[in-house]
């Protein structure tokens, strides 16, 4: 006999974006329940709206299954005495066990008899088990808790009733105050409460009181009904998912509606009205068959359509007094030039222990000429780069940003190219917050990805600096971000940029040439390449790339973030072939050996009037014209290198390296050495792992 349980929590309405993942939430715990009590069970249904949280088992088991198990106890000579008589260590086993001593029998492990008792644990009903189910609803955790009442207690809001109910029984238990029961609460203006009277009409019984409690089931009505809204006035739109998840979680009883604003408010941008409907109001905005922004929304109401004609105003209202604002702050914004708000940047800070948003525009402006001049960028995009670098940060310091600081950087793009800034700066502008999330997008110009670089670099830069390292979970400045976008860029555009060099460079020039905006970037510098391997890491791992592989190119000599990357790539591909074993093989012989060389005095000369056979003359042959290849590929180094495998093989074979000699044997440890040292530009091959 199988049964259904119906749990549902009620509460004081929940955040929006909280409802999702609390109802995820419950379901793995609710499983997680369910297995460690060894309930069987077919599926679990679960439901969520702002004001619930509800699961529904179906299929559960009437009772656990028997379990028949030994229990091991005590060695025999302490289950008994000299006289076979049975201790109390065996009484007060039994005794546990829920037998007597009369149940022992004794096995033999490892030539000692211990004692055994066979038992039979009959499973509990789970009528009796599923009360418990109140330290499930305790435990969920949520990103923001709060007390109510006397209680002290914490929830995301105040619990106002339960329902726990057995088929159609109730299994009661005490949370607080609230006690589970059958009774349920409607749509908080069109519904009123109600009794469920059995687990299956738990869906039915909420829509007849103005409640559709399957998220999902909701979701597709508002999709359906604002494409009915569209189809009926020829408008297109497209609803942002997020917004569509953030609304759903909003309502109960879903009812879409349009309205409209005044069209001269279309000459603000675009990026400004769906920011003002969109994040603010939460409106979808909605476009002609030609892709034009129309002056008008679709919004969704908690409640049916009665008087839809006053809500329609109201929510007209509330965006045109918004509009008012943008409109005010865009026509303010433009009396003045670039060079206003720049100045003005002076006084804003970046960090007070950095300093202020003017100096981080001169530090990013000097790696952005770093970066440009390693990148051998022509002069016109080194101009460009230059320019925007010099200015970007400026609609910080705007009253459209101070308004709507969803739009800083749009809004930087837009006023540049009113002001009369090149497109490409303009576009730079915008850009240089790319990618925004792990695995946002990415700028489109080499303007915009120089000036993301530049700006990603400096923020890392200073903050080390200041020794503001992130740790554990803790990265308020999004370091890790802001890295792993670093990562990003430099992978996507094949630019090769080594971060020890850099160092350098922008230690001559932020330190030496410009000490007033300068920040001591060797300064746990160390940690910061740390810091970049371990974005590194998160990005191979993405690319599903083997971590012994990640380990070995992350050991090699280099920092350039994208011959690593070049490096996994081509192992990961190596590594499929038969013969990768033999070379690996090889190429790490001579790692391992090269460890045995002191190079402390940096000399690897390489004297081939000391060679004893023909194989070394050959094999340094082969590293001295490697040596010589001028290419940054590491596809055609690490190809050069896998050649070598055979004449390394004759090598070893032929020459005893530790020689008696002392003199022939620094000149082999130095031929090892220069070739260890190549290798090592692709990895520490002996970390990957060959069968």
């Amino acid at each position: 006999m199988t049964h259904n349980y119906l749990l549902e929590i009620g509460l004081e309405e929940i955040p929006a974006h909280v409802v999702t993942p609390s109802i995820k939430q419950l379901v793995q715990k609710v499983t997680a329940f369910l297995n460690e009590n060894h309930l069987e069970y077919d599926k679990i249904d679960h439901f969520s709206t702002p004001r619930r949280l509800a699961i529904r088992i179906n299929g559960l088991s009437d009772q656990q299954p028997d379990v028949e198990e030994d229990a091991k106890g005590p060695a025999r000579k302490i289950a008994q005495d000299a006289d076979g008589n049975w201790t109390k260590a065996a009484i007060g086993f039994t005794r546990g066990q829920g037998v007597t001593v009369e149940d022992i029998t004794f096995k033999n492990i490892k030539g000692t008899d211990y004692v055994y008792v066979h038992k039979l644990i009959r499973g509990k009903k789970t009528k009796a088990i599923l009360p418990e189910i109140k330290d499930v609803i305790k435990s969920i955790n949520f990103p923001t808790m709060m007390k109510w009442a006397n209680f002290d207690f914490k929830y995301v809001r105040p619990i106002r009733w339960m329902v726990s109910i057995l088929d159609d029984e109730v299994l009661p238990f005490k949370i607080l105050d609230v006690e589970a029961g059958k009774a349920t609460r409607g749509h908080r203006f069109l519904g009123h409460d109600v009794e469920i009277k059995n687990a299956d009409e738990y869906e039915q019984k909420l829509r007849e009181q103005f409640v559709i409690v399957d998220a999902k089931e909701r979701k597709q009505l508002i999709s359906n009904q604002i494409k009915a809204i569209a189809e009926t006035n020829n408008w297109k739109v497209t609803p942002n998912l997020d917004l569509l998840e953030e609304v759903n979680n909003l309502v109960e009883w879903p009812t879409a509606f349009n309205g409209s604003f005044d069209q001269k408010y279309l000459s603000i941008p675009d990026e400004v009205l769906i920011t003002s409907m969109r994040d603010h109001q939460r409106f979808f905005f909605v476009r002609d068959q030609k892709e034009n922004l129309l002056p008008n929304f679709i919004s969704v109401r908690n409640g049916n359509d009665e008087y839809i004609e006053n809500v329609v105003r109201g929510n007209e209202k509330v965006l045109t007094a918004r509009l008012e604002d943008a409109a005010f702050f865009y026509n303010e914004d433009q009396k003045h030039d670039i060079g206003y708000y720049v100045d003005r940047l002076k006084r804003v800070s970046f960090h007070d222990k950095i300093g202020t948003m003017y100096e981080k525009m001169q530090r990013v402006s000097s790696i952005a000429k770093v970066l440009g001049t390693e990148l051998k960028l022509d002069s016109k995009t080194m101009d460009h780069v230059a320019r925007a670098a010099s200015i970007y940060k400026f609609d910080l310091v705007t009253g459209m940003v101070g308004e709507f600081s969803e739009l800083q950087g749009v809004m930087g793009e837009k006023y540049a190219q009113l002001m009369g800034e090149d497109p490409a700066v303009a576009q730079a502008i915008r850009e240089h917050y790319m990618p925004s999330s792990a695995e946002g997008n990415l700028p489109e110009s080499t303007v915009g990805a120089v000036l993301a670089l530049a700006d990603k670099f400096d923020n890392i830069f200073s903050f080390f600096a200041a020794g503001m390292i992130p740790s554990g979970s803790n990265d308020p400045y999004a370091l890790r971000r802001h890295a792993y976008g670093i990562v990003r860029i430099l992978n996507s555009r094949n630019w090769n940029v080594d971060l020890n060099s850099l160092d350098l460079d922008v230690e001559q020039q932020l330190i030496v040439d410009n000490t007033a905006f300068g920040v001591d970037v060797t300064k746990n510098f160390d940690k910061m390449l740390q810091f970049f391997n371990d974005r590194i890491k998160q990005f191979l791992e993405h690319q599903e790339i083997s971590y012994d592989i990640i380990e070995t190119v992350l050991s090699s000599t280099q920092h350039d973030v994208t011959r690593l990357i070049e490096s996994a790539d081509i192992l990961a591909k190596a590594k499929l072939n038969e013969d990768f074993k033999n070379e690996v093989e090889a190429l790490t012989r001579v790692q391992r050996i090269s460890t045995k060389n002191d190079v402390s005095d940096q000399n690897l000369d390489v004297n081939p009037s000391l060679f004893e056979n023909e194989t070394e003359n050959q094999l340094f042959d082969q590293i001295v014209s490697i040596e010589k290849d001028t290419s940054d590929s590491i596809t055609k180094l690490f190809n050069s290198l896998v050649a070598l495998a055979p004449s390394i093989t004759d090598y070893f074979y032929a020459t005893m390296v530790m020689d008696k000699d002392e003199t022939i044997r620094k000149n082999r440890l130095n031929m090892m050495t220069r070739l260890s040292n190549l290798i090592f530009k692709v990895g520490d091959l002996t970390k990957i792992l060959v069968k």
